[in-house]
């Protein structure tokens, strides 16, 4: 299941580190890309989120992003 899903981030977003602690308890598989090291996934998701660089996006195998969304919001796409 690892990398299944992809969370774009910054080391210094609270939000992210909130959902990061709530996914690894509920042992959700997750690859975590940091937008301040990678161009390319920065660009992606200014591209999600209207030219802006909010995260946590969160990318799912469908190909659907959900821009800061609650633990019970991924659970639902991932079917946990």
């Amino acid at each position: 299941m690892a990398g299944t899903v992809t969370m774009y981030s910054t080391t210094w977003c609270g939000y992210c580190r909130r959902l990061k602690g709530q996914m690894d308890r509920e042992g959700i598989a997750y690859t975590e890309i940091n937008i301040e090291q990678d161009p390319d996934s920065a660009a992606f998701v200014e591209k999600a989120n209207g030219g802006n660089q909010t995260v946590p996006t969160v990318l799912f195998p469908d190909g659907s992003t959900l821009t800061n969304p609650s633990l019970a919001q991924v659970k639902e796409k991932v079917g946990a």
